[in-house]
């Protein structure tokens, strides 16, 4: 039977998060693009991307969040998912952007059919090596009604390992090291910019690359949180139907992953604003360490890149802002 002291801790657990997140807010963020940076700041965002001629252009657009628009700030998981669900719109539309910058005259022109089908098989790729993959062969080694919870420990383990095995493949390609060095850039300049120093190549250079907010360490954070999230829903499921496929399991582990996401965003925030905290210090480090493989050392030039995307966020407003302490600190 359901303990419902479990559904009373877990009101109560949602209460506190709700009353410590609310003293923080985070101020900037960003994204590596194709040879370019994508910077988000409070009511707009801007991308700045270097073409084959050595040039920066620069793409900047107002934005106010549904979050803001309807004032959804304070409502936690759901303000994450949502927030999410707009930073994935802004990412694609303006990767696709970069792309089309980044790409010399003579190259062809894409296809939209083309476009379409590639980023439908990217779809497929990811919902194969982090869905199917690992629960199928946890299904194949072991019985399907396994307890959900040493079941999702095991899955999860295998979610886990595919990400470490593909990252550190893809990080070998020459154009995703290019990736990982703007990645770096952005999170140099985000840096640059909380400290309170001046926007500048020879400030952003002193700061580390990894950040707490990053969403490698988001990534990591979900795939943690997904284990005790979908032990739950299982749990639930085995409860009403006494039994558990494997199909059953995909469809609804893919259609819970927004409060997955959800949880992850509040747990990357609470890390990012306690570093200093033994637990969240602890819970943070593998996100870090990840780092180490989506992040590189950038040059002068994308550096360059990046504060043009940060300052072109802020236009005029940046006056307001640079100067002042913001959020993070440099990790020790």
């Amino acid at each position: 039977m359901l303990d419902p002291f479990f559904f009373i801790m877990i009101k109560r657990l949602l209460q506190y998060l709700n009353f410590i997140i609310s003293q923080t807010s985070i101020l900037v963020g960003g994204q590596a693009v194709i040879e370019g940076v994508l910077m988000r700041v409070p009511g707009a965002y801007a991308t700045a991307v270097r073409n084959p001629k050595g040039d920066i252009v620069i793409d900047r657009h107002d934005y106010k969040s549904i979050i803001e628009k309807y004032n959804l700030k304070n409502i936690i998981v759901l303000r994450g998912v949502l927030g999410l669900f707009e930073s994935m719109k802004i990412g694609f539309k303006t990767l696709q952007w970069s792309a089309d910058i980044a790409e010399s005259s003579d190259e062809i022109k894409k296809n939209k059919i083309v476009d379409f089908f590639l980023t439908l098989l990217s779809i497929l790729f990811v919902i194969t090596l982090f869905f199917i993959g690992p629960l199928g062969l946890t299904s194949f080694i072991f019985d399907k009604n396994l307890n959900p919870i040493y079941f999702n420990i095991i899955a999860g383990s295998f979610r886990i390992f595919f990400f470490l095995i593909y990252l550190i493949a893809i990080s070998k390609m020459e154009d995703v090291n290019r990736l990982f060095q703007y990645h770096g850039a952005e999170h140099k300049t985000v840096y640059n910019f909380e400290s309170g120093k001046k926007l500048a190549i020879n400030n952003a250079k002193t700061f580390p690359n990894q950040h707490p907010r990053c969403g490698t360490s988001f990534v990591f954070i979900i795939m943690i949180i997904a284990i005790l999230t979908f032990s739950f829903i299982d749990s639930i499921f085995l409860y009403y139907f006494k039994t558990i496929n494997l199909w059953n399991r995909i469809i609804i582990h893919i259609l819970f992953i927004p409060l997955v996401s959800g949880f992850g965003y509040e747990i990357l925030k609470l890390t990012a604003k306690y570093k200093s905290n033994i637990i969240f210090k602890n819970f943070a480090k593998p996100g870090l360490w990840l780092q180490n493989i989506t992040t590189k050392t950038p040059d002068d030039s994308q550096l360059e890149v990046a504060i043009n995307a940060l300052k072109a966020a802020f236009g005029n407003s940046l006056n307001q802002y640079e100067g002042e302490k913001h959020t993070a600190e440099a990790i020790e």
